[in-house]
C-alpha cells in the first residue's frame, strides 16, 4: 500500500522522472552510460567467456530486459522508471560514440 500512495503523490511522469535521474546526480556518480556499460560489458564478456565484448548499448537493452522481468512478477513505478532511464541511456551511449568518433 505505502508503494501505490508514493506512486499517487508523485508529480513527475515516469520519463520525467527517468530523464532527471539519468542526466543529475546518477551520472556523475556512475559515469557517462558509454564508459559505465563498457565496464559492465568487459565484466560479462569474461564472465560468459565471449570471444567479443557485448556493445554498451546491448548492456543496457538488457537490463531493461531485466526490469521486465522484475516488472512481469510485480509492477512497481521503479521498474517503469528504470526501464525509461536505460531507454535514454542507449541513446546517450549512441549520441557520445559518435561524439567522440568511436
Amino acid at each position: 500500500m505505502e508503494n501505490e500512495k508514493e506512486e499517487e503523490d508523485n508529480l513527475e511522469s515516469i520519463f520525467e522522472e527517468a530523464q532527471r535521474l539519468v542526466s543529475g546526480d546518477r551520472q556523475w556518480a556512475y559515469d557517462h552510460p558509454l564508459d559505465n556499460c563498457t565496464r559492465i560489458s568487459q565484466i560479462w564478456t569474461a564472465i560468459l567467456e565471449l570471444d567479443q565484448p557485448i556493445p554498451p548499448e546491448k548492456v543496457a537493452l538488457m537490463m531493461v530486459g531485466f526490469k521486465i522481468a522484475r516488472e512481469i512478477h510485480r509492477h512497481t513505478r521503479d521498474n517503469l522508471v528504470d526501464m525509461a532511464g536505460y531507454i535514454e541511456c542507449i541513446d546517450m551511449i549512441i549520441k557520445e560514440r559518435e561524439k567522440r568518433g568511436l
